[in-house]
């Protein structure tokens, strides 16, 4: 009787972790609009084990008259769909902009030179089992600027 309940738990746990084995948790991903405003790179980790809670950073820039450096960070979330590997992703990022991409400078700025805009977004996101990803989405803008409706396109690799 012992060893039949081990082997049944065993069993479980093997058959658990194998499930979990083509789950990756981290992605780098090229984004157009989006988060990073126009152009930027980003890393993904997710925080669970399946598809679910996730933290995003990047680096990013645009011109408009002028360079200006981005900087990305998010939370979002990954709701499964019936189709495996497909999902909604949903989240709420904020990302920091300083023109002529003068990131460390410590001078006064006291021509406004840099701003936070705040980016929620809504989307699909499809994920191939060779660990490459895509995904489309609404990112309307809000900064000191005003509101802009906004669109991402975003493509990489999950490791």
């Amino acid at each position: 009787m012992k060893w039949s309940t081990l082997f049944f738990i065993i069993s479980l746990l093997a058959t658990c972790s194998y499930g979990q084995v083509n789950f990756k948790k981290n992605a780098i991903y090229l984004e157009a609009g989006g988060n990073g405003l126009f152009t930027s790179v980003n890393y993904e980790r997710q925080l669970t084990n399946q598809p679910g809670i996730g933290l995003r950073v990047g680096v990013g820039f645009y011109t408009e008259n002028a360079f200006y450096l981005t900087i990305p960070a998010g939370i979002n979330c990954l709701f499964k769909l019936k189709q495996s590997n497909s999902f909604i992703d949903a989240g709420l990022g904020t990302t920091w902009s300083r023109l002529d991409g003068h990131f460390l400078d410590n001078t006064k700025d006291a021509n406004g030179n840099h701003f936070v805009s705040f980016v929620p977004s809504i989307g699909y996101r499809q994920q191939t089992e060779n660990g490459l990803m895509w995904r489309i989405g609404l990112t309307p803008i809000a900064n000191k600027y005003g509101f802009i409706p906004w669109l991402g396109f975003s493509a990489g690799k999950r490791f």
